[in-house]
């Protein structure tokens, strides 16, 4: 017999984390676990109206977005222009450990295959909660070139 532990639902997740999983809140933090980079407030907003369902109120989605953000269950970050985008905390663990390039002209971010270097050693008195290292610049697209096949 197997006692497989079930998995938790979107609205399990929302719900202990003290919040009301309202359909709204279910709705973007599904899109945001399934994407496969950080999405903009416009990216979020035009992927729930491409994918039917009822058109969320711009203002609705901020202030899901916010919620999600103040119970830690969704990252908000700023992109090199200056672009809010979110990404499920599962995202966070996903991309531990490696270099992302961060795409000037689009605002994409894409993982490298390159580990991080080592932070740097703090003065006395300071304690580092967390480091990342991004690179940027212009992807193939941006460029309009076809990516280098790399093995």
């Amino acid at each position: 017999m197997s006692t497989k532990k079930p998995t938790s639902t979107t609205a399990d997740v929302i719900r202990n984390s003290g919040v009301k999983a309202t359909p709204a809140r279910v709705r973007v933090l599904d899109l945001l676990s399934a994407a496969e980079k950080p999405m903009s407030h416009a990216d979020i907003d035009a992927t729930l109206l491409a994918g039917g369902g009822s058109p969320m109120d711009k203002v609705t989605l901020y202030r899901v977005l916010d919620a999600l953000v103040a119970k830690e269950l969704v990252l908000k970050a700023v992109d090199v222009q200056g672009v809010f985008r979110y990404s499920d905390v599962a995202a966070k663990k996903r991309h531990a450990g490696h270099v992302h390039f961060h795409c000037m002209g689009c605002g994409g971010m894409f993982c490298l295959k390159a580990k991080s270097p080592e932070p740097p050693r703090l003065p006395r008195g300071f304690r580092l909660r967390e480091a990342e290292f991004d690179v940027r610049g212009t992807c193939p697209e941006c460029l309009g070139v076809s990516p280098a096949v790399t093995g």
